[in-house]
């Protein structure tokens, strides 16, 4: 098995040498609640443990590791899985910078699932025993913790009713609209960006066999709603997309 690669932990070198402080990462608007004052920033800095790269198809946790981290995606993608007992994957989501890892395993010590990088990337630790003294002397910390725990349950709901109701072509134009709609909020383009994970795992993750990503991609194309070039995809008309998401728009 791969062994992700993890930089000198922040304990034995200065902190400041080892990464930017948090309130100086590009992505802390989106991991870290607005409003924290200098003094609370600097004690938030204080237990970031180190940063992590993590090398393309290296697992950063696997299902059953002791719970000790959540993990800040400071930079690239993830994916997380499960594995089923006669070994079939089951690909439960796609994270990207700005977003916390390993909330799955607060309830029980362990990880439920395996989270792999996607391609080269980098994650912020955070020790989540130091992460929990900080909630007590810092409401807004904790405010904002519930709120992510929050959209993380929505998110899941969200993929039961995607996978449960919507006809295939929903399925689809709704996971690009998330892609979408996410990276707008990174300050990326709504309309072009690459999509780092392969038809095979959107495929798993929406339910549909690679062989109907690619009809509905070829269809896509020869109605105007996207291009597409290897892994570069553009939309064209974000309204239709977000109709045929909603289901009141069919791809004929």
């Amino acid at each position: 098995m791969i062994q992700s690669v993890p930089i000198t932990p922040a304990r034995s070198v200065n902190l400041s040498a080892l990464k930017a402080s948090c309130s100086a990462c590009s992505m802390h608007q989106l991991c870290l609640p607005m409003g924290l004052g200098e003094a609370d920033m600097h004690k938030l800095d204080e237990i970031i443990g180190r940063r992590r790269k993590v090398p393309k198809d290296t697992p950063l946790y696997r299902m059953d590791d002791p719970f000790t981290n959540l993990y800040a995606i400071r930079l690239g993608h993830f994916k997380t899985y499960q594995v089923s007992v006669g070994g079939d994957q089951q690909v439960t989501g796609f994270q990207m910078a700005g977003e916390l890892l390993g909330m799955d395993a607060i309830s029980t010590d362990r990880h439920h699932c395996d989270a792999v990088a996607l391609e080269d990337s980098e994650v912020c630790e955070i020790p989540f025993s130091r992460l929990e003294e900080l909630f007590g002397t810092i409401p807004t910390l904790l405010h904002h913790f519930h709120r992510m725990m929050s959209k993380e349950i929505t998110r899941e709901q969200n993929v039961m009713l995607l996978l449960g109701n919507m006809r295939a072509e929903q399925r689809f134009a709704a996971f690009l609209i998330n892609l979408s709609s996410r990276y707008a909020a990174r300050g990326y383009s709504s309309t072009t960006f690459q999509l780092r994970m392969s038809r095979e795992e959107i495929g798993n993750y929406l339910g549909l066999t690679i062989e109907s990503i690619s009809r509905l991609l070829s269809r896509l194309k020869k109605q105007g709603l996207l291009r597409l070039a290897n892994r570069e995809i553009e939309l064209l008309d974000l309204d239709r997309m977000r109709a045929l998401a909603a289901g009141t728009e069919t791809c004929s």
